[in-house]
């Protein structure tokens, strides 16, 4: 009797271990809050992705309510976007980007060919600001509310859908 127990265990084992992995599978990676939920964006002091010379820090995000976009050259869901950003912009939503590991030759080529719906963008070529934001790779989007707080957190390819039913919402919430 023992030893069929014995037999067994191994069998039980895997059984549990697979149960645990299937459920793994309908877990949808985007679907994560940001640990900076109701919290200040991060401080930060970098220059823009335009001019190498001005330097900008979290002050950039206070007096009205933004959506900050971390996007790089290398990413071609950021290429898909930006259609749905440059509507948000023309739709007078102010954005601000976040160039993310990139060159600034890169990023300055890939915003003269997808266009570019950025007030500022802001030059991270080490990822310091995207790593205290948390960002596990681009696109992501943080709307922050005029204090500087950040409200809402998107992860991955906004598609028009998510303009319309849930960021555009969100903006105005917090206007």
């Amino acid at each position: 009797m023992k030893r069929r127990l014995l037999l067994m265990l191994p069998l039980v084992g895997f059984l549990v271990l697979g149960a645990f992995l299937y459920m793994g599978l309908s877990i949808n990676p985007f679907d994560r809050d940001s640990a900076l939920m109701a919290r200040e964006f991060p401080a930060f002091e970098l220059t823009t992705l335009e001019d190498p010379e001005r330097t900008v820090d979290a002050s950039l995000l206070e007096g009205e309510v933004t959506l900050v976009n971390v996007w790089g050259e290398w990413c071609p869901t950021c290429k898909q976007e930006m259609p749905q950003l440059l509507d948000l912009a023309d739709g007078g939503v102010r954005l601000v980007g976040v160039d993310y590991k990139d060159t600034r030759e890169k990023g300055r080529e890939f915003l003269a060919e997808f266009g570019n719906p950025f007030e500022v963008n802001i030059f991270d070529p080490e990822g310091s600001l995207g790593f205290d934001l948390g960002v596990y790779g681009a696109p992501e989007t943080f709307l922050v509310d005029r204090e500087g707080i950040i409200r809402y957190h998107h992860t991955g390819y906004i598609r028009p859908e998510d303009v319309r039913e849930t960021i555009l919402p969100e903006v105005e919430k917090w206007r």
